[in-house]
């Protein structure tokens, strides 16, 4: 059961501020969040056959890598302007920082 003092607590964890009016709907609706949790967490994981396994009739939907062949590097790049050491420069845009 998640109290006010949780709510006050958490909510100073996470930065946040609280109104005292909010507390009580906060708490309340916290403790429908863990209980519903808590409902799932509880829910048995069978392993019988529900039918539901192989509703598209799929065996395998995985292929094997196929090596294709590729545009020469040097032949895109004459089309664009500004490319140097085998890569298109892109120019940063404002506020974006560089590297990350």
């Amino acid at each position: 059961m998640i109290t006010r003092e949780d709510i006050i607590k958490i909510a100073a964890l996470a930065k946040l501020r609280v109104e005292e009016e909010d507390t009580e709907a906060l708490t309340r609706d916290m403790s429908e969040i863990i209980s519903f949790a808590d409902t799932i967490s509880a829910a048995v994981d069978s392993d019988e056959d529900t039918g539901f396994e192989d509703i598209n009739s799929l065996c395998n939907a995985f292929h094997e890598d196929e090596v294709a062949q590729s545009f020469d590097r040097d032949e895109i790049l004459k089309n664009r302007e500004g490319g140097e050491s085998g890569c298109f420069v892109v120019r940063k845009r404002a506020g974006q920082e560089v590297g990350h």
